[in-house]
C-alpha cells in the first residue's frame, strides 16, 4: 500500500531541515511541490534528485485526485511539500491529502517548521489555547467585522500578513480593538528575524518608525485577553415573534394588523398565528 508523506520544509533557515525530512524526500518516487522551482533549489542543497510535479492551490483539487490514483495504480510513495513550512497550514495541500484519505492511502506527517507555531512560542502570551486565521480580509469593513468576531471567539489569534499591508492591518486593529496586544514576528528563522511586542498602538508606532518594515513576511499573534467588546445587539429577526408582534402594536397597529405585517416580512403564517395566540393567553392571564 502506498504512503503519502506530508513534509514540512524550512521557513528561512535551511539548517531547520530535519534528517528525517531529507531522507523522506530522497526515498519517495515523486515529490508533489507547490512550486517545483522553489523545491528544486531545496533538493539541490541536499543533493537530492527525486522527480517533481506541481500541486498548488490552482490545480490541487484535480491534480490531487490524479496523483492519488497514480499512487494506487503504481504502488508508489509520494511526498507533499510547499514553498516553506507545513503543507495545508495556510498553504496548499488539502486537496491532495483529502483525495489520499478518501482512497484509503496512509498519510504520514514529517513535522518541522510552522510560522504560526514559531510566532506563538516567542510571543510571551498565554497561548495554551489559540485559533489560527491565516490571511484576513482586505476590505476595512470586512476586516473590522472579522476582528470583532475573532475577539469574541478566542483569546489568542494568529494571522499572516504581507509586509506591504502590515501597517494598514495594525492600524485597523488599533482603531477597532485598541486594547489588543500584538506580537509581530518578521523573517522568522532568517538572519535578520525580529519580533516586536506591545499594544496595537505601540506596535503601530514601531512599524511606522522602521524604514525596513516593508521587508519580510509577518506572522502576528493577537492577544484579546484585555479587550473590552461592545454588547452584541440582538437582530430583530432573532427576537421572539411575540416580541415582534408587541413592537408592531406599539407602533399603532392592532394584533391582526401586526400579524399581517410579520407575514408580509416573510415569516411563516402559522408561526405568526401561534405567537398571536400566546400573546392573547398572556393578556388573559394578566386580566385574571
Amino acid at each position: 500500500m502506498p504512503t503519502l508523506y506530508v513534509v514540512a520544509t524550512p521557513i528561512g533557515n535551511l539548517q531547520d531541515m530535519s534528517p528525517r525530512a531529507v531522507e523522506t524526500l530522497r526515498s519517495v518516487a515523486l515529490i508533489a511541490a507547490e512550486d517545483t522551482r522553489v523545491t528544486k533549489k531545496l533538493l539541490n542543497v541536499f543533493q537530492l534528485e527525486t522527480p517533481l510535479t506541481s500541486c498548488h492551490q490552482h490545480n490541487e483539487e484535480n491534480k490531487g485526485a490524479w496523483l492519488a490514483d497514480r499512487m494506487l495504480a503504481e504502488n508508489i510513495d509520494v511526498a507533499l511539500t510547499t514553498d516553506a513550512g507545513t503543507p495545508c497550514v495556510s498553504d496548499p495541500g488539502y486537496g491532495f491529502v483529502k483525495a489520499a484519505v478518501e482512497r484509503g492511502i496512509e498519510v504520514i506527517p514529517i513535522p518541522g517548521c510552522c510560522a504560526a507555531v514559531s510566532a506563538l512560542s516567542v510571543s510571551g502570551f498565554d497561548s495554551r489555547e489559540f485559533a489560527f486565521y491565516g490571511f484576513l480580509p482586505r476590505e476595512k469593513k470586512d476586516l473590522r467585522a472579522k476582528l470583532v468576531s475573532m475577539a469574541r471567539q478566542t483569546a489568542i489569534a494568529v494571522v499572516h500578513e504581507s509586509p506591504f499591508r502590515v501597517i494598514e492591518l495594525v492600524e485597523v486593529i488599533q482603531q477597532t480593538l485598541p486594547q489588543c496586544r500584538i506580537s509581530a514576528s518578521c523573517d522568522l528563522t532568517k538572519l535578520h528575524e525580529k519580533t516586536i511586542r506591545g499594544t496595537a498602538g505601540e506596535v503601530l508606532e514601531m512599524l511606522k518608525s522602521n524604514p525596513k518594515a516593508e521587508k519580510g513576511e509577518y506572522c502576528l499573534v493577537l492577544d484579546f485577553h484585555e479587550v473590552t467588546l461592545p454588547e452584541e445587539k440582538t437582530p430583530a429577526a432573532e427576537q421572539s415573534l411575540e416580541a415582534q408582534l408587541v413592537e408592531q402594536m406599539l407602533s399603532g397597529l392592532d394584533l391582526r394588523q401586526a400579524q399581517a405585517e410579520l407575514t408580509a416580512m416573510g415569516i411563516k403564517k402559522n408561526a405568526v398565528k401561534a405567537a398571536a395566540l400566546n400573546l392573547k393567553r398572556l393578556f388573559m392571564e394578566d386580566e385574571e
